[in-house]
Order: C-alpha cells, then sequence, then structure tokens
C-alpha cells in the first residue's frame, strides 16, 4: 500500500476511535484487575478448530489451528503471547469475534506450546521470526485475493512487529495489529519480574522450566539444568536458557537484538498499535510514539488504562465488553473495505 493510501485509513480510524474511548468497568479497577480478569475469570470457549501441520524450515512441525469459513472471507493469522495457545482467553475471544462474522482465521502456536517437544536448538522467543515468516507466506499463497491480516499479542506482537520491519511488505498481508506489545525487551523483562512481587513471572516460569530442563538433557553443554531450576525471574530465565540456546551473548544481548521497536520504522503495512499506559508488564515511555508520528504506516492507540492485554469494560461481569478485540476487528474491517474498493 503507498503512503498516501496508508495515511488515509489512518487518519479515518483515528477519527472513528476519537468517538470511540475507552470506559473501563467500574468492577474490574486498576490495572491488575484488567490484566488478570481474563485468564482467571473468563471462559475459553474456543470455537471448533482444524488442527494443520506446515514445515518450518528448519523440518520441524509447526501446528496451526483454523477457524474454517467461506473461501473468499477475510483471514486473520493470531499469535498468542509467552506460553499461550490457541486456548488462550484472548485468543478464544478473537476466534468467537471472528467466527461471528463469518471471517477465517488461523492460530499459530509457537514451538513447545502445541504440547510437543521440538528436537534440535530452536524453540521460540521473542525475536524468532522465521517460522512465522514460513507460516505467513504459506497462507497468503493460498488464497492470494482473499483479504489477509495478522494480530500478535504480548510477545506475539513482538514477533510480528519485527518481522513486519524486516522487509517483509512483499509477505502478502493486507493490515495487522500488535496489541499490549513489550517493545523494549530490556526494561519490560524487569518490569514483569518486578510487578507484585514476582506473581506474572512465576506463572510463566511454572510451565517454562520444564521444558527447559528436558531441552537441557538434549544439549547438556549450553544448557545447565541445576541454574535452570533456580531461575526464579524471567530474566534469569532468558539468561541461562533463550540466549545460549539461540546463539545470544547474554539476556541483554537478546533483549537488545529482538527487541520490536527499533524495526518499526521500517514497517510498510498499515498497522494498529493497542496498549494501554497503566499495562503492569510494559512501562507506558516505551510506547513507539515518535515512530508512529513518522509513519503513515502506524497507527498509535495508547489509552490511559486497560492492563494487559485487559481492556474490559462494560456494566457488570455477566455483561462484559472487551474493547480491545472490538478496536482490532473494526480496524481490520476498515483495511478490508479499502482493500476492496481498491480492487473494484
Amino acid at each position: 500500500m503507498n503512503p498516501a493510501r496508508a495515511q488515509s485509513l489512518k487518519d479515518r480510524y483515528l477519527a472513528h476511535m476519537r468517538g470511540r474511548p475507552f470506559r473501563p468497568a467500574r468492577w474490574c479497577h486498576g490495572s491488575h484487575a484488567q490484566t488478570i480478569w481474563g485468564p482467571l475469570f473468563r471462559k475459553s470457549r474456543t470455537p471448533r478448530l482444524r488442527t494443520e501441520r506446515l514445515r518450518a524450515r528448519d523440518g520441524v512441525p509447526l501446528t496451526l489451528r483454523h477457524l474454517d469459513g467461506p473461501h473468499t472471507a477475510p483471514r486473520v493469522l493470531l499469535l498468542h503471547g509467552l506460553e499461550g495457545s490457541a486456548a488462550s482467553h484472548y485468543i478464544a475471544g478473537m476466534l468467537r469475534v471472528l467466527a461471528r462474522r463469518k471471517w477465517r482465521a488461523t492460530v499459530f502456536e509457537f514451538r513447545t506450546c502445541d504440547g510437543a517437544m521440538p528436537r534440535g536448538r530452536q524453540l521460540y522467543h521473542s525475536g524468532a521470526t522465521d517460522d512465522l515468516d514460513v507460516v505467513v507466506r504459506d497462507l497468503a499463497a493460498r488464497d492470494a485475493r482473499a483479504p489477509f491480516f495478522v494480530a500478535g499479542y504480548s510477545m506475539g506482537g513482538n514477533v510480528l512487529g519485527k518481522w513486519l520491519g524486516e522487509s517483509h511488505q512483499d509477505a502478502g498481508i493486507h493490515g495487522a495489529a500488535l496489541v499490549s506489545v513489550p517493545y523494549v525487551l530490556r526494561e519490560c523483562g524487569p518490569e514483569i519480574d518486578r510487578r507484585l512481587g514476582g506473581i506474572y513471572s512465576r506463572r510463566f516460569l511454572r510451565t517454562l522450566i520444564p521444558k527447559a530442563k528436558l531441552k537441557s538433557q538434549e544439549f547438556p553443554d549450553l544448557l545447565d539444568g541445576e541454574r535452570i531450576a533456580r531461575a526464579n525471574t524471567i530474566v534469569e530465565y532468558d539468561d541461562v536458557v533463550t540466549a545460549p540456546l539461540h546463539g545470544f551473548a547474554d539476556v541483554w544481548d537478546y533483549y537488545d537484538k529482538s527487541s520490536c521497536r527499533q524495526f518499526l520504522d521500517r514497517v510498510r503495512v498499515p498497522t494498529l498499535l493497542l496498549s494501554s499506559s497503566d499495562d503492569p508488564m510494559v512501562p507506558a515511555h516505551t510506547f513507539p510514539h515518535e515512530a508512529a508520528k513518522r509513519s503513515p504506516y502506524l497507527v498509535p492507540v495508547c489509552v490511559a488504562q486497560g492492563g494487559h492485554i485487559g481492556f474490559v469494560s462494560g456494566s457488570a461481569p455477566w455483561r462484559v465488553r472487551y474493547w480491545g478485540e472490538e478496536r482490532v476487528m473494526t480496524w481490520f474491517s476498515t483495511v478490508a473495505r479499502s482493500a476492496r474498493a481498491s480492487r473494484e
């Protein structure tokens, strides 16, 4: 899409947003409440999905979960966050929204998040974009005329943002959305470890550490099982597992090379940046305001409250609205209409 069309889309969507501000639910007040409501209380009723395996460039099977629909309907590829899956509350919620619209969807479950432990050194991490490139290009080639979008949440959003900036504007996608993304990992890793006495970190480590122990049996020269068992924070985990396994000098080298904010100036696909300033895992000053000002392709929506992939509104707990999902859906619908108009 040329810059003028992208700027027009951006202006139109931001004008639309001015009349639809986010109003947090009074019964779900504060950043932590917004963040934990979904994992604790939202029912993850995932629509029926069809499973497919693709082959990565190193031969490892990659797991896709498909929500089928009319072959001419738009498709949305969904990327979950750290240790997520198709069953994650925010992915299941978005799948239900897409099913109601009769759009198609595909969830790409990152390596190990599908329940399988692949052989080899390559797992998944915030900067690993090769598998995503394989998935996007395969899906785009299947139905080149149907609108195709990608939405990434948290860590999955960082992977998507980095991939978008790595000169992949020719990959066949029409639009993207980055939701609650840790744009600067060097600052977000310690922030996750600090908040609520490390509760968020321990939730992730509960499943990350057993996986790493299994991998240490395959690569004892790279991974120290005893150090892995002693890791109490995400930063420690990334230093003893992610960095050595994937060829980084240390955790800070991994964070600096994998953070997506430095890649955003090169994005050439209309991309919604949806975040909250009170996100307990992402410091507010890391949001890419300056990059969004410079680029007609980056559409910034950063609200004051909303937590991490929260955006919970509604008059009562039994009348919940998930404002973030509505905004992503509206964004993709806006881009889809523009794509159809350009073909007519």
